[in-house]
């Protein structure tokens, strides 16, 4: 009977550490803070969608930082450059009842009511590359470029180059409404101010190859000769001119010398090829940065509402020299 009342003493024990064991594992923060090899972090990543080649170095970069190796369980989401498809995409984030989300806004416009929704479910969003006009207390913060001093370094340059010549310029610009776009104008625009360098022209070619060829050559076909440099706000929209100046039988880089801001292979390439003449880098690699946000937000931490990433600029010669050492 003893040994009966024994064994059975020892079941129960056995039992009550089983089920300890497996209440300790399941408890929130249970082995301390968020993604420290415990617990998973569910993200939610609203992407703009594949434009260009900086974009998809931008996505690598992401899922490479937000991987399951990190602690993170990514649900990847790209908009195909539809603002009303990613707000849905965050909507859709909302109701999975992720632990943050993270959002490279389209444009900068539309976002309170959706950014209040995630607020009032207590999930943090974290912005990264492009900004959004939204109240500032309505996300936790950004990570991205100053896209208003590549701009203006951009249009330095130009400067430097043509003012005094009486220059004809035509300008790609990115997605109309999006912060790149917006500020890269700006900056380019305060750069310029006062020189005799002509504007002839400004349209949008979405930040695509596709778009930029179909933009400049409507340039080529109104302006033809007369255009001394192009302005594109990325290498995308660069290199689609690129193809369509080669149409028209004329020398990129050359007949038309051509500025770009984004520093992603194809464009140095061109570049160190003498086709194009001037980059701007808008570094993609921000995933590393964005995930270091979101562990340090649900953790508690206090974290700084900008990052700013630092970028450069590359001529010629100086694009032969780092291209095969390019991570992007």
């Amino acid at each position: 009977m003893k040994k009966k009342m024994l064994a059975g003493a020892a079941l129960l024990s056995a039992m009550a550490l089983a089920f300890t064991g497996c209440a300790g594992n399941t408890s929130p923060g249970a082995s301390g803070e968020p993604g420290d090899g415990g617990d998973v972090i569910k993200v939610g990543f609203a992407q703009t969608g594949s434009e260009s080649g900086w974009r998809s170095a931008n996505t690598e970069s992401m899922k490479e930082a937000f991987s399951k190796e990190n602690g993170f369980d990514l649900v990847f989401n790209a908009a195909d450059n539809k603002q009303e498809a990613q707000i849905a995409a965050v909507r859709s984030f909302i109701n999975q009842g992720v632990d943050a989300i993270v959002i490279a806004p389209i444009t900068v416009d539309g976002w309170d009511d959706v950014l209040k929704e995630a607020q009032d479910a207590q999930i943090p969003v974290i912005l990264e590359d492009r900004t959004v006009s939204a109240s500032e207390d309505l996300y936790a913060s950004w990570v991205g470029l100053d896209f208003e001093q590549e701009g203006r370094t951009a249009g330095e340059w130009v400067k430097e180059n043509f003012d005094g010549k009486g220059a004809n310029l035509v300008i790609l610009e990115g997605t109309t409404g999006s912060s790149a776009a917006l500020d890269r104008a700006t900056g380019f625009g305060e750069a310029i101010k006062g020189t005799d360098i002509n504007v002839l022209d400004s349209q949008t070619g979405d930040f695509t190859r596709d778009g930029g060829k179909k933009v400049m050559e409507g340039y080529l076909q109104k302006y033809g000769k007369d255009i001394d440099v192009l302005f594109a706000h990325n290498d995308d929209m660069g290199l689609g001119a690129l193809d369509a100046i080669k149409a028209a039988g004329l020398t990129p880089g050359k007949d038309i010398q051509i500025v770009t801001i984004d520093a992603v292979k194809d464009g140095m390439t061109a570049l160190a090829n003498g086709e194009f003449n001037f980059i701007v880098e808008c570094n993609p690699l921000l995933g590393e940065k964005a995930a270091e946000l979101v562990k340090d937000v649900l953790a508690g931490k206090t974290v700084e509402k900008k990052t700013i990433v630092e970028d450069q600029s590359f001529t010629q010669e100086q694009a032969k020299e780092v291209l095969d050492s390019r991570p992007y």
